[in-house]
């Protein structure tokens, strides 16, 4: 009868599934190329249990662009791997913005459910202080004028 469709498993565009001769011919490049960016650290494929490197379709378009860098860009394989190393801080930097709006976006939406509002009073020392709902604060006046200095 087989296994259940929910059971069957599911490939994104990272799974590695490629061997270096698949990857090279998708990618339009010889295997002692992909070997040759593999040790210099600029595409990094997965490796099978048998040491043999998997390329993923993600790996494959990354391919692609470095090759596009090199022949029709004209970039060096060190900016190569700055470029790529920058795209990939880029990457990261986005993930986190976006964890830190949707982190934003709950806290929001508690304060809007939430039936007390906070408030907030700074201090003598210019310090912030959270305030109870019934709470008052002390009123700092000063009582010899403000020296702007020489003028």
């Amino acid at each position: 009868m087989g296994i259940p469709f929910s059971q069957v498993p599911t490939w994104d565009d990272r799974t590695p599934i490629y061997v270096i001769s698949v990857a090279a011919q998708l990618a339009g490049m010889h295997p002692q190329t992909l070997r040759q960016y593999d040790r210099l650290g600029l595409v990094t494929p997965s490796r099978a249990s048998g040491r043999g490197r998997r390329y993923s379709a993600y790996d494959v378009a990354k391919l692609r662009y470095v090759q596009h860098l090199s022949q029709e860009e004209g970039v060096n394989l060190a900016g190569i791997r700055h470029v790529l190393a920058l795209q990939s801080e880029v990457e990261d930097l986005r993930k986190r913005v976006n964890q830190l709006l949707a982190e934003v976006q709950r806290g929001v939406g508690a304060s809007k459910r939430s039936t007390g509002s906070r408030v907030f009073s700074a201090g003598p020392a210019g310090d912030v202080i959270a305030m109870g709902r019934q709470q008052t604060t002390t009123r700092w006046i000063r009582t010899q004028p403000l020296e702007l200095g020489p003028r």
